[in-house]
């Protein structure tokens, strides 16, 4: 990672600040976490910079899903795709990923982006802050790519999440090291692995396991209790 690289992932968050709404989001009232504001669709270039494979290794983070033919999986805040067509290759043809997301606007950028590379086995679905508007019961693995830190409503979000997973289903988090100072991200768009914990055990989940071998992010997967 250069040192011009990393300058430029600290200045894309830490001044724009035109890429997110502007909403007050609040704290969370087991962990005493400050909410981040939702990245908007003027952001979403900033999801499909050249850099990103550099400082995430998304490649490498897909492989370690683990994913199966014919799963049926959810890119959960999927804004532009990046990860829903990467996992959409995983699961093949008789496989299906619900790309999800609570912008109009990024779900019209889904939309294009599986018309244009002919991808029938990835469903945009429109959600809202509390709700993915997922069936029940259906799905094998959930994961949420640096999204959770902004939801203004967790709490409610997560039981919808959990009726959406099958019993033996996987929530995994992708966040931002919050115990690691160089990561060039701003501080409210971080996570600990202690506030994960604290959270989502609240909710009815447990930390299965934590992968640390991505460059900049915990790989938190999680179980139903």
């Amino acid at each position: 990672m250069t040192t011009i690289r990393i300058l430029i992932a600290s200045l894309a968050l830490a001044l724009g600040a035109w890429a997110y709404q502007a909403a007050s989001p609040g704290v969370h009232p087991v962990s005493g976490r400050q909410y981040a504001n939702v990245m908007g669709v003027a952001g979403a270039s900033w999801l499909e910079r050249p850099e990103r494979d550099a400082e995430e290794n998304p490649q490498a983070a897909v492989e370690a899903l683990g994913l199966k033919p014919g799963m049926v999986v959810c890119d959960l805040g999927a804004g532009s795709g990046y990860y829903s067509i990467r996992m959409a290759q995983k699961v093949g043809a008789q496989g299906k990923v619900y790309a999800v997301d609570i912008q109009p606007g990024m779900i019209k950028l889904l939309e294009r982006r599986i018309k244009d590379e002919k991808i029938k086995n990835v469903v945009p679905v429109l959600s809202t802050a509390t709700d993915p508007k997922l069936p029940d019961n259906e799905i094998d693995l959930m994961i949420l790519v640096d999204v959770y830190h902004e939801f203004d409503q967790p709490q409610l979000m997560l039981k919808k999440i959990r009726k959406s997973l099958k019993e033996d289903g996987r929530l995994v988090l992708l966040e931002f090291r919050k115990e690691d100072p160089k990561v060039p991200i701003r501080e409210e768009h971080k996570m600990s692995i202690k506030q994960v914990k604290a959270e989502m055990e609240a909710e009815g989940f447990e930390i299965a396991e934590v992968k640390e071998h991505l460059p900049w992010q915990h790989m938190i997967f999680l179980k139903k209790k």
